[in-house]
């Protein structure tokens, strides 16, 4: 599935993912997440009636953007090639390749904690809250950029 030029949507080794359909540079923009924006007791409601299927991106501590395929598709890496900044924007944190896999580190945008299993060199086998990462690592997102608004202003 073809999002845009920049973005392709195909088979990963998470069961689909979203990959680069150019090359992007570090530090530039590659797209913004899009989505319904509902506070939280609207998603637990709507995440209760579809069991569990809904995957939101946090953007404050009570509202979240459920995501619209195939933003949602994009997988999680300890070890990430984007970031997210501001409220939804998906950029670089290093040179990515035409045809490699876009991956972000959930931990960089959200107040839970949950089994990862992205199998990166460096896995955390968790995936937690921005709080409870290293230092050395919530130092290396803050200086460059790679957390969302909302967990920056609680730093």
């Amino acid at each position: 599935m073809k999002l845009m030029p920049e973005l392709i949507v195909k088979k990963s080794k998470f069961g689909k993912g979203v990959f680069a359909g150019r090359d992007f540079k570090k530090g530039k923009h590659i797209c913004f997440l899009k989505g319904k924006i509902m506070g939280l007791k609207a998603f637990y409601y709507l995440d209760k009636l579809k069991r569990g299927s809904m995957d939101p991106l946090q953007v404050n501590e009570n509202k979240y953007i459920v995501l619209d395929k195939p933003y949602l598709l994009i997988n999680h890496s300890c070890n990430p090639n984007a970031g997210i900044k501001g409220k939804n924007e998906l950029f670089a944190l290093k040179n990515i390749k035409k045809d490699e896999e876009i991956f972000y580190d959930y931990s960089t945008t959200m107040e839970e904690s949950f089994e990862c299993k992205c199998g990166s060199k460096n896995c955390r086998k968790k995936i937690t809250n921005f709080s409870s990462l290293p230092k050395r690592i919530q130092k290396r997102y803050i200086q460059k950029g790679a957390i969302t608004s909302h967990i920056m202003k609680n730093l």
